[in-house]
């Protein structure tokens, strides 16, 4: 699919509303070997983004490959239209991709958004590719907290027609919830499936957490390209 980024914020919304009846919550029959996690990073009020996709290997978790990429946007940081400023890096990055991935989990939200198209959600339909939010805060829905034990999910609703739109997901005893929700070719829970067996002992998730680590490391200037 096409992915126009010149738009202003009332165009946005407007691409939003109409892409998401073309999100597909179904099950992921393939194999999954393959899991990516992919970020962004920038620098506080910069419009630069450091970009990455990092591939592991599934359930081992072992790292693969990884691809970077450093573009500029013009787009504002608004939350709720993240994809919009966002994917242009991830998609210079994941053309420098070799492994493709099975299943890609994205820092960010899938259909747990108010117009059901979060940055996983808007990435799956470009890439026409399983992908599975995983945010760290919550953007939108409203649910009661899971269990204070590791492992404990609680499900979130819209607060207009109460459909389930994704689940906390307790990581560490104690810790914050994660906010996992399916983006695209998944389903909800498929994508609490897989993101329990990418926890080994922190909170986030690995394919993110990594991700998140090598972009970091690239905005930093400790690694290239």
């Amino acid at each position: 699919m096409e992915f126009r980024a010149d738009v202003t914020l009332p165009e946005a919304r407007k691409i939003q509303e109409e892409l998401r009846s073309s999100v597909r919550l179904e099950e992921f029959t393939g194999k999954l070997n393959y899991i990516a996690g992919v970020d962004i990073s920038s620098n506080r009020f910069s419009n630069i983004l450091y970009a990455g996709w990092v591939i592991l290997t599934y359930p081992g978790l072992e790292i693969v490959e990884r691809a970077l990429a450093q573009t500029e946007t013009n787009f504002p940081y608004v939350p709720g239209f993240l994809s919009f400023r966002e994917i242009p890096a991830l998609l210079e990055a994941h053309k420098k991709l070799k492994t493709k991935p099975d299943v890609t989990m994205v820092d960010g939200q899938g259909i747990a958004h108010p117009r059901r198209m979060g940055i996983a959600a808007h990435l799956g339909l470009v890439l026409d590719m399983p992908t599975i939010g995983c945010g760290k805060s919550l953007l939108y829905g409203v649910g009661d907290e899971p269990g204070a034990e590791a492992g404990s999910v609680s499900y979130l609703h819209d607060p207009k027609d109460r459909t389930t739109i994704g689940a906390y997901l307790r990581t560490k005893d104690r810790a914050n919830p994660v906010i996992i929700s399916p983006g695209h070719k998944i389903t909800l829970e498929q994508s609490l499936e897989i993101a329990r067996v990418c926890v080994r002992g922190y909170r986030i998730p690995e394919p993110t957490r990594r991700a998140h680590e090598v972009v970091n490391m690239f905005r930093r200037g400790e690694i290239g390209a």
